[in-house]
């Protein structure tokens, strides 16, 4: 008989608390970015049972900074609005969530080092790529986010089915000597109305859910998978009503499931300075082109930096006994080849641009319209 290693990775809805603050943070950074370009931005948000506070520090040029400070409630509220949650984003005399802005100046400590070419924060950043799925990422992770973005798909493509913007997944999958073999098991909380029974939320989630992204993944079907629908039972209640949700506490969900290790620093709510985030999203570049390139069939690629040091301290790289090369090698192609520097990487991924509240909605990774998720020619 077989034996299989089990592996799981969870991902959750745009509607979870969580996710609903890295949004709001990003939604502050688009703002601000889109004002000016070199705009300097660090925003945490905290989303709980009628308040939404913002903190954080923002520099922009002239008096950018003040009018997002003006801005940020109405961003805020925004976000709520498009997720779902329209009775929140009112206002509180209408029964909506009161905001609190507490965004103030950025460190002019911190501003100098950066101006002078540094990175904006000290950290290790780690990318990650897998052969196990077209998008080169790992496959209890990319079915995750498939199975929460389809859970979002359907509800706001039919209002009448009673699905309700927070959820989450589940996905194991069977792993025979490191390679994937098969989909274990799911799991799906959805939330929904009063109204709708079990028994008719698990119908629901199976066809307009879980079956359309099983048949994209059929090779891995070699049986039905074990499927749990709101094994807590009825799940009426959710997002803010329900739990309080912070910035950047999703971090496994926003990478690699687990599977890669991962440095501490999460990615919304920072301008590509803060090289948690443009760090990370090289390092996935190049882990990602390592793999694609046929060079090995697992990469993980480390970085580490220094708050106001430009060049990376540390490179390193780890193929799991995958390499067609050795690692050495292909650390040391990397070096040649590319300015890891913040402004190096800014300027290779064309960071400067509102791009990332986007991000904050099933993962920063493995989705084609990313610049860092773009195909080099590694070897040229």
């Amino acid at each position: 008989m077989a034996r299989y290693e089990l592996f799981t990775s969870e991902s959750v809805t745009e509607g979870h608390p969580d996710k609903l603050a890295d949004q709001i943070s990003d939604a502050i950074v688009d703002a601000a970015i889109s004002l000016d370009r070199h705009a300097r931005v660090a925003a945490e948000t905290m989303v709980t049972r009628g308040n939404i506070i913002l903190a954080g520090e923002i520099r922009l040029a002239e008096d950018g900074a003040a009018r997002i400070v003006r801005e940020a409630e109405e961003i805020a509220r925004g976000v709520l609005r498009d997720v779902g949650y329209a009775a929140c984003a009112a206002e509180p005399e209408h029964g909506g969530c009161r905001v609190t802005v507490l965004l103030g100046a950025q460190s002019t400590e911190i501003h100098e080092a950066v101006e002078r070419g540094g990175a904006g924060d000290q950290g290790m950043m780690i990318g990650y790529a897998a052969d196990e799925t077209p998008e080169l990422m790992p496959l209890p992770i990319q079915v995750a986010h498939e199975l929460t973005a389809a859970l979002a798909s359907a509800r706001k493509a039919d209002a009448r089915l009673g699905l309700l913007p927070d959820g989450k997944s589940q996905v194991t999958v069977a792993y025979s000597h490191g390679v994937p073999d098969h989909l274990d098991s799911i799991v799906i909380s959805a939330q929904h109305i009063p109204k709708l029974r079990a028994q008719n939320v698990d119908a629901i989630v199976r066809e307009q859910v879980v079956r359309p992204v099983l048949e994209r993944h059929a090779n891995y079907v070699k049986h039905e998978p074990r499927i749990w629908v709101n094994p807590s039972g009825s799940f009426t209640v959710g997002g803010p009503e329900a739990d309080t949700g912070l910035t950047g506490r999703k971090i496994m969900v926003d990478t690699y499931g687990g599977m890669a290790h991962h440095g501490g620093g999460c990615f919304s709510g920072k301008d590509p300075t803060k090289v948690d985030r443009s760090g990370a999203y090289v390092a996935r570049f190049l882990a990602k082109n390592t793999v694609a390139a046929g060079m090995a069939r697992r990469c993980e690629l480390r970085l580490a930096y220094a708050i106001g040091v430009p060049e990376p301290l540390a490179i390193g790289v780890d193929t799991f006994g995958t390499g067609a090369m050795p690692d050495e090698a292909i650390e040391e192609l990397v070096k040649g080849r590319f300015d890891l520097t913040p402004r190096g990487v800014i300027e290779l991924l064309d960071l400067r641009r509102p791009i990332y509240l986007p991000t904050a909605r099933n993962g920063h990774f493995g989705k084609p319209e990313f610049s860092w998720e773009r195909m080099i020619d590694l070897a040229r």
